[in-house]
């Protein structure tokens, strides 16, 4: 099993994990004219409930 011979430093453990944070949700405006709320791509308006121009859950 191979076994690292030096101790990795603290800089480059912390430049490794810099990518982990977390990034906020993309979100668009819901097309429906008369509601314009913001929802995910390619999901129903939570609002509205319209997707693709059409009823899709009962609001």
């Amino acid at each position: 099993m191979a076994v690292p011979k030096r101790k990795t430093s603290r800089a480059n453990t912390r430049s490794r994990r810099s990518m982990w944070k977390a990034s906020a949700p993309t979100l668009a405006p819901c097309p429906n004219g008369a509601c314009g709320g913001l929802k995910p791509p390619h999901h129903a308006c939570p609002t509205c409930g319209q997707y693709d121009g059409r009823q899709v859950l009962s609001v």
